[in-house]
């Protein structure tokens, strides 16, 4: 009874859109204190992007399986596990390696699905949402009648940040994104939607709120973090959380990584002190031992879902085959709200029934 074959997506190599592969692999029993998923749904996330040229250091070296968060039904217990039953939904955070119709992990990166939620939207939930919810409550310190500036406002950071800002009272949002997708912010909570392209976002906020705002989202780097750290007010919170300008094409783009690193922010302690404000850096890359942390932020996500409160915004979903096609969606900043692939493409009776 040799274990059974599944499909996974490989990086095979780092570079465009054609180094992520379909592939099959040979599954195993899961080791003690892991739980083995059929997989249903998974998260695409800016950080697979970068992984693809190279530029995400929390990926082994290729071939790897990548992805961080899946969503499927718990199928064998490993020896221990006795918080799991087989037949449970489950939603998985890992630092790699979910990208496939089958994966083992520990019992600890799994977190019970609410009633009610879909395998999309548990696949949408949990990097997204424990990312906005960290940097808004846990370092933002957001609170009523604040400010705050989220730059790539209909991705799915963004989108979760804006959920999660309307949960607050009277809070005012700043949104960046282009022209195309201002009227589903505004719909979606975001009082003034910049077209980033177009106009200059640090004036187009100084025209509403001359002292800045109070919290700025910072998922940019490079220049854009000192912009940011000049618009806001005293005691403002800086918290930046990626480097998405060093994603400028299909591969990695030396020049980009050079005029990002040039232009990074730097600042000294003794020169915040006369500022009066606050820099934080966040990466749940690093996170993936905070098991107790992070459960506790789950906790409080599942809470506001079944309240209502939050709902995963799904842009897309993609097979397995399709997995170009979803990060070109992508990269090319075409989403609002989450792109998601899936192992099989939906079946023919759903879509003639959606018609």
């Amino acid at each position: 009874g040799e274990p059974a074959e599944h499909r996974a997506l490989v990086l095979t190599g780092y570079g465009g859109y054609d180094k992520v592969k379909v592939q099959a692999r040979r599954g195993a029993d899961p080791r003690p204190g892991e739980v083995s998923v059929s997989v249903r749904a998974c998260g695409l996330n800016f950080a697979d992007l970068m992984a693809r040229q190279g530029l995400y250091d929390r990926l082994p070296p290729p071939p790897v399986c990548p992805g961080m968060e899946c969503a499927g039904t718990v199928r064998a217990l490993g020896e221990g596990v006795s918080d799991r039953q087989v037949g449970d939904k489950v939603m998985v955070l890992a630092r790699s390696g979910l990208w496939q119709e089958v994966v083992n992990v520990p019992a600890s990166h799994t977190f019970p699905m609410p009633e009610g939620m879909s395998f999309e939207e548990a696949a949408a939930l949990l990097v997204n949402y424990i990312t906005a919810y960290m940097v808004l409550f846990d370092f933002g310190n957001l609170r009523p009648n604040q400010s705050v500036l989220i730059h790539m406002a209909a991705g799915g950071v963004g989108t979760a940040a804006i959920q999660l800002c309307k949960t607050v009272e009277n809070v005012t949002i700043f949104g960046t994104a282009s022209a195309s997708k201002h009227e589903s912010l505004k719909e979606s909570g975001v009082a003034h939607p910049i077209d980033y392209r177009t106009m200059d976002y640090a004036e187009e906020i100084r025209k509403v709120s001359p002292k800045g705002v109070d919290i700025v989202l910072d998922p940019l780097g490079g220049s854009d973090t000192t912009k940011a750290f000049h618009l806001l007010k005293p005691m403002g919170k800086l918290i930046t959380y990626g480097v998405a300008n060093l994603l400028t094409g299909q591969k990695k783009n030396l020049m980009a990584m050079a005029k990002t690193w040039w232009n990074q922010f730097s600042i000294t302690a003794l020169q915040l002190l006369t500022q009066n404000k606050a820099v934080c850096g966040y990466h749940l890359g690093y996170m993936d031992e905070e098991v107790e942390l992070l459960g506790d932020v789950v906790a409080k996500l599942v809470n506001l879902y079944t309240q209502g409160k939050i709902k995963p915004k799904i842009d897309s979903v993609w097979p397995f085959d399709q997995v170009a096609e979803a990060m070109k969606q992508m990269q090319d900043k075409k989403n609002v709200g989450k792109v998601i692939l899936v192992p099989e493409a939906p079946k023919e009776e759903s879509k003639k029934a959606e018609n």
